[in-house]
């Protein structure tokens, strides 16, 4: 039977018709609506634990811990995020927080605090897929602290001068629920 050219379909009209109703068939099923989840901040939520090294020199000298730490990430919506590191060994200890939110081009600004020296800051970066890369500073410190998020580990990096002393650290973090 021939196809008269007004009664038929041609493959492409077929090919728009799909793409307008399959979405709407199957509600949207592996399709990701903008939100947290395809953010700058998409692979930190949840808890985190694990260990590392810290590296701190001051004029006593300098000497090299095995550090303990704990991490929590909420993220609130598709460009804002609260972080919480926990990090004790057995001669230092430090507790930071912070509320960063990223522009459209990922750049990244917030505040930041750590409460076991009573001293808090501004942060700005960059946030790209998995790797949140901060440059922290305060009245008695500055530093750089990076994260690298790679499915359920993290490495974070704290390199930080101030006081009288520098610290160093690297630690390996494990998602223990999302």
């Amino acid at each position: 039977m021939a196809c008269l050219a007004k009664s038929c379909f041609s493959l492409r009209r077929a090919a728009l018709l799909a793409c307008a109703i399959l979405p709407l068939a199957f509600g949207g099923a592996g399709l990701r609506p903008a939100s947290a989840a395809s953010g700058p901040f998409a692979e930190f939520p949840g808890r985190w634990a694990g260990t590392g090294i810290i590296r701190v020199k001051n004029s006593d000298g300098e000497h090299t811990e095995r550090i303990r730490c704990d991490a929590a990430y909420d993220v609130r919506s598709e460009r804002d995020i609260n972080l919480h590191l926990t990090c004790k060994s057995d001669s230092y200890n430090f507790d930071l927080t912070g509320d960063f939110q990223a522009d459209a081009r990922n750049h990244v600004s917030g505040r930041w605090t750590e409460s076991s020296r009573n001293i808090g800051g501004e942060a700005i970066g960059t946030a790209r897929s998995n790797r949140l890369q901060l440059h922290v500073e305060s009245s008695v410190l500055s530093g750089n602290l990076g994260m690298v998020t790679r499915s359920r580990s993290q490495t974070v990096s704290l390199d930080a001068m101030g006081s009288g002393q520098s610290v160093r650290t690297s630690i390996t973090l494990h998602r223990s629920s999302r």
